[in-house]
């Protein structure tokens, strides 16, 4: 009880530091919904970067920097008696009761693949028309699909096996090879769009995050080309001046190094 009391003294403080700030901050002053908007967007990357580090006492800062956004919405949404954070904290308190009645009613539930279909048909009994709704157009398009395919497949749409899903990806690869001897950008475009969306499908069939996945190629192919980079410099050469041959050299070198 000591440990939430403290907790909630901190917050309290946050509070009147918002307040503030709102008052007498020049900058805070003049920060709207839409100003913040952005900000709050690269903050959340920020902590997705740490959280891939596991960096825990990043991933801490990151999270005081992303509750400073939410506490700064809730500040201006009090200004025009839209709502607080009271009403904040209350709203999320109210959907999370509701859409848990295996904790806080009398359903019962075999595992989290049922859990997350009760979740569904709750949001479509709580007015939504379409259990895609609740994907934010804005997403990165990697991220949209592997939400789009989560949210479908908890009212059923899915398919039965990872071999299923499998063969759809190499039927996709396949029309993608015509298209590309057809030679129809176009029709090329469409298609790959095809192939990356049924990978992504494919990856929840076999416990992948597509966007942590594609991280960490990401991160790995930095790391090399910076070796690679580092590599040439120390032996006096150009990247530009170099050959592929004597590139891959360091490039080989780079993955011992890295392994």
């Amino acid at each position: 009880m000591v440990a939430k009391e403290k907790q909630l003294k901190e917050i309290e403080r946050l509070l009147n530091i918002m307040d503030e700030l709102r008052e007498k901050c020049p900058w805070d002053k003049k920060q709207t919904f839409e100003t913040l908007r952005h900000l709050t967007i690269e903050e959340t990357y920020e902590l997705a970067d740490a959280i891939l580090e596991n960096d825990l006492e990043e991933i801490k800062k990151e999270l005081g920097d992303l509750l400073l956004h939410i506490v700064f919405y809730a500040k201006i949404g009090s200004e025009t008696n839209s709502f607080d954070i009271g009403d904040v904290a209350s709203s999320i308190s109210e959907k999370l009761i509701h859409r848990h009645p295996h904790i806080y009613g009398n359903v019962e539930v075999a595992d989290e693949e049922e859990v997350k279909r009760n979740w569904e048909k709750l949001k479509l009994k709580e007015g939504k028309t379409s259990v895609l709704e609740g994907v934010p157009k804005s997403l990165p398009a990697l991220v949209k699909a592997s939400r789009i395919q989560e949210k479908v497949a908890g009212v059923g749409f899915d398919w039965e096996e990872p071999q299923q899903v499998w063969e759809k990806v190499q039927e996709e690869l396949t029309e993608l090879n015509e298209e590309v001897k057809n030679g129809n950008k176009d029709h090329i475009e469409a298609e790959f769009g095809d192939v990356l969306f049924s990978m992504i499908n494919y990856a929840r069939f076999i416990g992948v995050n597509p966007e942590n996945a594609l991280e960490r190629t990401n991160k790995k192919f930095t790391n090399r080309f910076q070796y690679l980079e580092k590599a040439a410099k120390e032996n006096n050469k150009a990247l530009s001046d170099m050959s592929l041959e004597e590139m891959d050299v360091f490039w080989e070198a780079s993955k011992k190094y890295f392994k």
